[in-house]
This record gives structure tokens, sequence and C-alpha cells, in this order.
């Protein structure tokens, strides 16, 4: 008898419905080769026979001695993973005739088997149910532990079960599940912008805390250098606090993402909070940027809409650093391999820390840097110029003293009073960018556009050309700053720099100075 089930195959950010075709022809020989998977099946698909086999034995059905040929089509795709376990099982059932096959006809299956029937979670539910619901299919079956996470797609049906008895009692009709449901945007509402740091927790730094909320409101990169314990990474750790808050398509473009990569919390739906991914300095080009024999996001991706944080950005391997630059510009990583090219999204915000030397004290206001001479000028250079031109912020963060530590007269500002600076700066740029498809912050801006939107008046040229003569900033400063005083200047509501704005962005160039590591 021959049937058809279909599951799903995960390539870059969506799905694409596979077909298993199922055929039980006359009995195979004693001795005999009587099963055949075709189709591009990796080594993992292969071995699934026998776990199909044993789940179903000891679930109590089995697999009649016949001929079976099974094809994954198309069949010019290589499909990976352990998830078409439950696909293929129940394409089996129905060639046996031991399941009605017009009751499967119109649902998708996905879920790897355990021995005992057991269904193991899957990754990428969310983009196989939306390409379920694309093509017209009336539910999707999958694990419980993928259930919630898979139901955030509205007009399609979800079902999610714990164990192969439980999928076959549900479709042969002895056992009535009903869907699982999630209200969308109730639990979009319910928990956006939750987040378990505050701006308010933080003492002194009041300089730094300004950086960070103009990082925010344009949408710029931030460099942060100091001595070890000025608290760089604290700071770091709570800028997604002050970001716009998500929308519903980023969350669910943000969801999507770490679903692929299978890091979505069990008890999670939704991803409601702008992403914070700090990998360590030891990290790989390919985990970075995402990528290996069976393509998965990388830490660029995971961190899209959100933060990425690289803490003590010298030790980070050179390679490393430079592939960073394109993801950065384009804001997508495309990953390519013989048989398949796969994009991912990568709209991330770079927040980067270093210690200023070595030993970490130059130009420490207390303690004496104990570095050779040249020293502190090769542990910068370990950065590249190229990649220096894509941080628009360099901040110098100095240690906070005793009194603003254990001062209680003055409570620090939320993250909630800032954000709502950030979110009306962002929406002067919304506006001022209405006309582009591409460009939502001043931070994207190519040089043509800044020259057009960063207009100086005769008092602001004259203190731009000062200051690029007299501290000696470098050629590539010019656009950064005039992009920074932009969103200061927006920050402030006003309608053009002035030279208020532009002294506070000039400030904020401390790596351009020519001499500042000795």
């Amino acid at each position: 008898m021959y049937v058809k089930t279909f599951a799903s195959a995960v390539q870059g950010v969506d799905a694409r419905t596979i077909t298993v075709e199922v055929n039980a022809g006359a009995l195979a020989p004693m001795g005999g080769n009587a099963y055949h998977l075709v189709g591009l099946p990796d080594n993992a698909i292969k071995e699934g026979y026998h776990r199909i086999e044993a789940a179903l034995k000891n679930t109590g059905y089995k697999i009649p001695r016949l001929k079976i040929t099974i094809n994954l089509a198309p069949a010019d795709i290589r499909k990976e993973g352990s998830a078409y376990d439950l696909p293929i099982a129940m394409g089996l059932m129905a060639a046996t005739n031991q399941l009605e096959a017009n009751t499967i006809s119109e649902l998708v299956f996905m879920g790897e088997l355990a021995l005992d029937g057991t269904l193991r979670p899957i990754k990428g539910a969310l983009p196989i149910a939306i390409q379920a619901r694309k093509e017209g299919f009336r539910a999707l079956i999958l694990p419980k532990e993928n259930a919630r996470e898979a139901a955030i797609v509205s007009d399609l049906e979800v079902f999610g079960f714990e164990s192969l008895e439980d999928v076959l009692q549900h479709i042969n009709g002895h056992e009535i599940s009903q869907p699982v449901f999630v209200d969308t945007r109730e639990e979009f509402a319910h928990a956006r912008n939750i987040y378990s740091v505050d701006f308010s927790d933080v003492k002194g730094q009041e300089n730094i805390k300004r950086a960070l909320e103009i990082a925010a409101a344009g949408g710029h990169n931030v460099i942060l250098i100091g001595p070890p314990g000025a608290g760089k990474t604290m700071l770091a750790r709570r800028l997604p606090t002050i970001l716009p808050p998500l929308n519903l398509h980023e969350a669910l473009e943000t969801t999507k993402i770490h679903s692929v990569a299978g890091i979505l919390p069990s008890d999670s739906s939704l991803i409601t909070t702008r992403p914070f991914r700090s990998p360590h300095h030891t990290v790989s080009d390919v985990a970075l940027v995402g990528g290996g024999s069976d393509p998965q996001p990388g830490e660029i991706s995971l961190a899209h809409n959100g933060v990425l944080f690289l803490d003590e950005l010298p030790e980070f391997k050179r390679t490393v650093l430079e592939v960073l630059r394109q993801p950065m510009e384009e804001r997508k990583v495309t990953i390519s391999r013989a048989r398949v090219t796969v994009d991912y999204p990568s709209g991330f915000m770079l927040v980067a820390s270093m210690n200023p030397c070595p030993c970490g004290y130059y130009n420490h206001p207390d303690k004496e840097c104990v570095c050779a001479p040249g020293v502190v000028s090769r542990y910068l250079n370990r950065i590249s110029g190229p990649l220096l031109d894509r941080i628009d912020l360099h901040v110098e963060v100095t240690p906070v003293s005793y009194e603003q530590l254990s001062s209680q007269d003055r409570p620090s500002e939320t993250s909630e009073d800032i954000t709502r600076r950030v979110v009306t700066a962002r929406e002067i740029q919304v506006d001022r960018f209405k006309e582009q498809n591409s460009i939502y912050c001043n931070a994207q801006m190519p040089s043509n556009m800044v020259r057009e939107v960063c207009v100086l008046d005769n008092v602001g040229r004259l203190l731009l050309k000062t200051a690029m003569e007299r501290l000696q900033l470098s050629a590539r400063a010019y656009d950064r700053i005039l992009k920074v005083a932009r969103t200061i200047a927006d920050l402030a509501g006003a309608d053009n720099i002035d030279h208020t704005h532009l002294a506070e962005a000039i400030h904020f160039r401390s790596l351009d100075r020519e001499g500042w590591a000795g």
C-alpha cells in the first residue's frame, strides 16, 4: 500500500514541507533487506528505523515483514536530524493497514522517538508551524515541549503529545485532545520588556549612562574602555533595558532564530525582551557568525534585535573579529555550502569592553600602569582599524568612588525613565527615514546622507575643525561624530545640531585621538 505523510525541513530561519512517501509491497524474502530509505537522509534519519521499530513494538504495534520503501521528497534536498521519526512511523502504520491513511492526509508530524515511544522535543517548531499554515494544513502534531512555541501561529491547530501512543489514540479517535491555544498578543503584552536588571542599580557613572542612552537612541555601536572592576560589564548588561521595546514582528523574528537554534526555553512561547548575547573570548568564528556542516545560527544571529557584548575585546582572535565586519554592515550573514545557502538575520548592536592595557591601569586616576613602553599601543592594535571604524562611541569608564557607592541621597534614574527619552528620539528618526527602505536609525546612515541630515552652522564647523586639529582626531571620526551629534540633538528635541551637541559627540571619540595609547 502506498501512503503519504508530511514533515518539514528547516533551512535558515524558514521551513520547507517534506513529503514522506511510504510504499509497502509484497512479503520480504527471509534474510533479505526489507527496508529502503531514500531521498538524501543523513545518518540520524537512517538510524531512526531502529528507534521506530522499537517504539512501535513497545507501544503494542509492529512492522510486518514487507518490502518497504520510504522516500523523502523532494529527493534532491538533504534531510537532517531525528525529527523525522514520527512522520515515518505514521506513514509505516498507514501503509501496513494499522492506521487509516485518510486520517493523516492534512496533518504535519514532527518528533524524535525514544525506544519506549516517548516523544522528544525538536528544533525549529515555530518556522515549521508557519510553513504548515502557509501551505494550508489543518494541524501540526509534535512533542508536548514544543507545543506552546508552535501555537503562537494562528489559524493552525497545534497538538502536543508526550508519546507515540498518545498520538495514535488521538488519530484513531479513541482519545480526542484539544489543540494548544496561546493568545499571542496577550502573552506578548504581559511579558513585554520585563528585565531582571535596571539602570537604577548603578551608582555614579552618569557619563557612561549618558553614553549608553545616546547609543540606544541612535543604534550606535559602543566600546567601553576602563580598568578592571570599573563596571563595564554591569553597564553593558543593562543596555537592553533602555532599548525601545520589541514590537510583535521583531519578537516573532527573534523567536524563530532561537527556535531554530533549539535554545528557546520549554516554558516560553515567545521572546518578549531584547536578546543579550555575551560569547566568551575563546569563541570560534563559526560559533560567532554561524555555520557548520548542518548550518546553525551563530551568536550574531542570536543577538538579532538585541545586543552582542564582547567582553575583553582584544583577547578575541583577530580572525573572529574580522568576520564581524560584513554582517555589521549588511545586518545579515550568508552561509554557503555545496548544497545549500542560507541567510540568517544579524541586526544587532555591538557593545565591546576592554582594559586600556594588559595590566589594566593605563590612565587610572590612582594606580600606576606597569606596562612596558609600546605595550599599550600593541594591545590596542589587536583591534583592527576597519572594526573600530564601525564603532561610533568610545567611552572611558572610570572607577566609582566610595562616596558615590554609599550615597543614599539621590536615587539613580530607572531604565523606564531613560527608555521614554530613547523611544522619543527613535520616533524622530523613523519619521526622518520613512522614505528609506533599509535605514531606521542614525547609525545606519551612509556618508552621502550624513551630509544632508547632519548640517552644521558656522560655529559648529569651526568647532569640529578645531577639535580635529587640536585633538588630532582621525579622518574616520568625522562621520561618526556627526551621526552621534545628530542623535544627541534628537534626544534634546532639536531640529538642528548646535555646538553643544557637537562638543558632546567629540568627547566620545577617545580612541581616535593621536597618542591616546602612549
